[in-house]
């Protein structure tokens, strides 16, 4: 019976890849997967015991899924994502990132390759702190039409500005704690796993992706004819520069929590009051300036619900998949690799099952296959787990179609589906082959 519930678990993943692949609701379709994961394996214990529901009754397994898993998670990164979209909205209120923008374009002046090396990493250092689909959009009205007017083509733009995205987010604090906290789901002692561990691979991976994507980005356009038929004006915030010793704001977040260890929402916060100080916009009264931060919270509040609520039915797909993990574990259990060198060579191989939410990819199917290595006999530890999952969540999500923003830029910069994934997908698999050895060599010898 056994391999019975085995086999419908891994049909219905695939049928979950095959969702996710079509763009449908996430949402929807991670609630329908975690009330059948939880369905199948309550079936399968009435005939042979499961090992994860021993002495446990239907209400505490429904408990677990439904209210344990979605309360904890939203206790633990739900208040982070918060402030985070928070921080955000004080960067594009002040005309923070707009200034870093327009001085890095004045920078490069009229050579298009410069200036769209020198934007990467501006971007770069945005999404160190900031994240969710409204700030990037914001930002991409921004840098988008300046890349387009400078001839550089519609295809190249897009990846060299979604790639820089994905190169900050890999060193941002917001994100860190969202995938780590699906380890925790698993078992707690993975709490005890901090961004301060994980910052000094994330700051190798970052620059690392920032490279390469700069490269992909500059070789293609050496190879493409550019054109200036792009009219449209970027979109700013504000008139005028924000000073200058206000664009320290943008890092002063990961700063505080890499060097001084400070936490996160305090890092946001005190960014946040530095940037509205030192723009003047902690002026007109205090009603007035009440009404400002309330307004940009609620806005950065909005721009990540749609987030929000496919995180908490991730979370409960996460717990589910805790209580299926036994019959995966029976079929797939001897295909788990035992030693970090092949671990790390399977990742690198099956990285590319990153992208369209695929089973390596934590934001996607990938939560099953975290359950299973986890619980495997071979206890790797989460120092080289986590960023072998961040990679493969990380870079190929980031760079990928099904990804909102991704989906979004594709419509605003009308390149097709095809003309982007020529680039996105070597990227991504380089990216990822080059970090899963540099992840063999920084952790390898803790396994």
């Amino acid at each position: 019976m056994n391999y019975v519930i085995g086999i419908i678990l891994i049909l219905s993943f695939l049928g979950m890849i095959y969702y996710c692949v079509k763009g449908h609701n996430l949402l929807v379709g991670f609630l329908i997967m975690a009330t059948l994961w939880v369905l199948l394996p309550l079936i399968g214990n009435l005939f042979s015991p499961n090992s994860a529901m021993e002495g446990k009754t239907l209400v505490q397994i429904l408990t677990d899924v439904y209210q344990t898993a979605p309360q904890n998670y939203g206790s633990s990164i739900l208040v982070n994502i918060f402030f985070g979209a928070f921080f955000g909205k004080v960067l594009l209120e002040t005309g923070i990132a707009a200034t870093l923008i327009r001085l890095t374009v004045e920078l490069g002046g009229d050579k298009p390759m410069i200036t769209m090396g020198l934007l990467c990493i501006v971007t770069t250092v945005i999404f160190t702190s900031m994240t969710g689909a409204g700030p990037v959009i914001s930002i991409a009205v921004i840098v988008l039409p300046i890349l387009l007017s400078l001839g550089i083509p519609n295809a190249i733009a897009l990846f060299a500005f979604m790639g820089s995205i994905m190169a900050g987010i890999l060193l941002n604090p917001v994100n860190f704690k969202q995938y780590q906290q699906m380890f925790v789901v698993v078992d707690e002692k993975y709490s005890t796993y901090t961004f301060q561990e994980y910052s000094r691979f994330g700051i190798i991976a970052l620059i690392v992706a920032l490279i390469i994507v700069i490269i992909f980005a500059s070789v293609n356009l050496k190879r493409s004819k550019t054109s200036h038929a792009w009219a449209a004006q970027p979109k700013t915030q504000s008139s005028g520069n924000a000073p200058w010793y206000s664009l320290i704001a943008t890092i002063l977040p990961v700063v505080g929590v890499i060097a001084f260890n400070l936490p996160v929402i305090f890092g946001f916060l005190f960014s946040s009051l530095y940037a509205l100080l030192t723009c003047g916009k902690l002026k007109g009264g205090y009603k007035e300036v009440c009404r400002l931060i309330s307004k940009l919270f609620a806005d950065g509040a909005v721009d990540t619900a749609p987030m929000i609520g496919f995180l908490l039915t991730l979370a409960m797909f996460n717990t589910a998949a805790t209580y299926a993990s036994p019959y995966f574990q029976t079929i797939l259990g001897g295909f788990i690799p035992t030693t970090a060198l092949v671990l790390c060579i399977a990742f690198a191989v099956l990285a590319p099952l990153g992208f369209f939410r695929g089973p390596m990819n934590l934001v996607g199917c990938g939560a099953a296959i975290l359950v299973i290595i986890l619980k495997s006999s071979a206890q790797f530890p989460v120092q080289l787990l986590y960023p072998l999952f961040g990679i493969t969540t990380v870079v190929m999500q980031h760079l990928d179609i099904t990804q909102s923003w991704v989906a979004w830029g594709l419509g605003y910069t009308k390149v097709s589906s095809k003309e982007y994934m020529k680039m996105s997908i070597p990227s991504g698999w380089l990216i990822a082959v080059i970090l899963c050895a540099v992840t063999y060599v920084m952790f390898g010898s803790l396994a």
